[in-house]
């Protein structure tokens, strides 16, 4: 698997993955976050533009140096935080949230930042189940930053919280950013479909 800054031609791709990684959440009644737009290509030129927007590719496989997945995250009260993830369900079960999450774990003490942040839905299985198998624990709210008390309102305004949200945290430390978060078995755990809600309503 190989992790590299996105590139404009990407974009349209990206949107792609973000569509199909919304369909699982049909299974579950959750309609309105399936048929919710994609981030817009402005928008995700924005991140790309500022180096904020990361692709995971297999160029082993046929597909080449084609996105399988995607994050993008921003910088919130000392933390990188995770804007969106998304990983195409044909490439699931691959381990790729992970190695795209591990990244950020690697880039982000050298941003001076000391944890990585998300928030994501509490009961849906391969969003915050996954996320404490490698590493986050769920805030509770007097942990919450002013930044991530500002996220949440939005989603609430978008109507995510229809559903139980948590906002999630990894600490960092510097010391240990290379090293491996807690073992999970790719086998037995889905990739993540959706992090969090970007500013366009993405799920």
């Amino acid at each position: 698997m190989r992790i590299r800054s996105a590139r404009r031609s990407d974009l349209r791709l990206l949107q792609d993955i973000e569509r199909a990684a919304g369909e699982p959440f049909r299974t579950l009644g959750m309609h309105s976050v399936a048929d919710d737009d994609p981030p817009p290509l402005d928008l995700l030129e924005s991140y790309r533009r500022a180096g904020r927007c990361w692709v995971a590719t297999d160029p082993l496989a046929t597909s080449g140096d084609r996105p399988l997945g995607y994050v993008i995250a921003d910088p919130v009260d000392g933390a990188l935080h995770i804007e969106q993830i998304s990983v195409d369900p044909v490439a699931a079960r691959r381990g790729i949230g992970r190695t795209l999450i591990d990244r950020l774990a690697t880039l982000a003490p050298g941003q001076g930042l000391t944890a990585l942040t998300l928030t994501t839905f509490s009961d849906v299985p391969w969003n915050a189940p996954y996320y404490r198998r490698i590493g986050f624990r769920v805030l509770h709210e007097r942990e919450l930053t002013d930044g991530l008390r500002t996220i949440r309102g939005e989603e609430a305004q978008h109507g995510l919280d229809r559903w139980p949200r948590v906002c999630m945290r990894r600490d960092l430390l510097p010391s240990q950013s290379s090293a491996p978060a807690p073992a999970s078995n790719p086998a037995s755990a889905p990739a993540p479909e959706s992090a969090s809600v970007a500013v366009s309503g993405a799920p």
